[in-house]
Formats: structure tokens, sequence, C-alpha cells
């Protein structure tokens, strides 16, 4: 009845996502189909291409949507961390660690997985606009600081380079550096090190 009423109101579209989330969630890309969401949305099987076009269209959607949850989520542990630069950083890193931690299979389809279009005008956007959220993090620790604006430069990749990969191995459950399985000290050890990065700005 639920989904009935979606589409009735014109949000199948929106039903369809989430229903491409959870199977996404479940099956991996590997199992992935349009069939298979159709039938979590309970739909006809033609539904899904109907909106979409084919998989990858759905999957290009669907990693939209999640770059724009991911750049929330920075922004959101930024918001409640210190106003300053160095501070502001360290917890975009860890907004960007705790997605990818809380959600890995949209984040191996976000960064990973050759299926979306990476052309596509919304999801470019979205993902520009994600990076640009750390960028701007960078480019105010580097103004507060005096520093040359080629720091900057060195700077984004850098720490983008040490997040991403913290990130990428906690995501795939391959972390035998960090064999802790309570939270607070792992994010304590995560913190650390995305501050000593930041503070060694040239």
């Amino acid at each position: 009845m639920a989904v009935e009423q979606s589409y009735h109101h014109g949000n199948l579209h929106a039903a369809l996502l989430t229903a491409a989330e959870a199977e996404l969630e479940d099956r991996g890309l590997e199992g992935f189909s349009l069939r298979g969401v159709a039938r979590r949305a309970g739909v006809s099987h033609a539904a899904p291409a109907h909106h979409f076009g084919d998989v990858n269209g759905l999957l290009t959607a669907l990693a939209a949507v999640s770059f724009e949850r991911f750049k929330a989520a920075m922004e959101s542990t930024a918001a409640a961390a210190p106003p300053d630069p160095i501070s502001q950083l360290v917890a975009i890193g860890l907004g960007y660690i705790d997605y990818a931690t809380g959600h890995p299979h949209l984040f191996g389809l976000q960064f990973a997985s050759e299926r979306p279009d990476r052309n596509d005008p919304r999801l470019a956007r979205h993902a520009a606009a994600s990076l640009v959220t750390l960028q701007e993090r960078v480019d105010a620790l580097v103004r507060k600081g005096g520093r040359k604006s080629d720091a900057a430069d060195d700077l984004a990749p850098k720490f983008w380079a040490i997040t991403h990969g913290l990130a990428t191995l906690f995501a795939m459950r391959r972390s035998p550096a960090f064999p802790t399985t309570d939270p607070e000290e792992r994010r304590m050890r995560f913190e650390r090190i995305l501050r000593s990065v930041a503070d060694d700005t040239p």
C-alpha cells in the first residue's frame, strides 16, 4: 500500500532509490539487479528501467544521492566541532570516515565502482560539491596560518589521501593496524592521525 501511494503521489522515483540502496546493501554490486529493486519496491519489473533507463542509470542516481549525503555528514560533524581551522578540517575527515564505515557499499559505489556514469551532470555536481567541502577547510587553515598559497595545493591531496585511505580500510574491514574494536578509542586514534596531518602544514 505504501509503495502504491508513493507511486500515485509521484514519489516512485524516491521509492526505487530507497529499494536500490537496500538491494545494494544486501546483495552488493555483483548481485544487484533491476528485478531485485522492483521486487523490493513492490512494483513491476519494468518500473526501474522506465525511471532510470538501465541498471547503471539507477546506480548513477544512487551514487549522486550518496555523495549528497556524504557531504551532509561531513558538514554535520564540522558543525559540532570547535570553530578553529584545524579542528574544522579534522572534523571533516572524521565525518568522511564515519560515512564510509557506516555505508560501505554506498562508499564503494561512489569511489571504486565503474558502474556509475561519472559524466552524469547530477552525479558530477554532487561529487564535486562534497570535495569542495574538504578544500574549503584546507583553504581556511592555510589563510589562518598566513602560509603560502601553494600550501593548500600540498595539504589538500595529502589530507584527502590519508583520510580516504583510513576510510577505505575500515569500510572494507581491512584494518590490522587498528585491532581495537572500541569505537571511541578508534575514533580518538583517527583524530590524532588527522590532526597530525593538519598540523603539518608548510
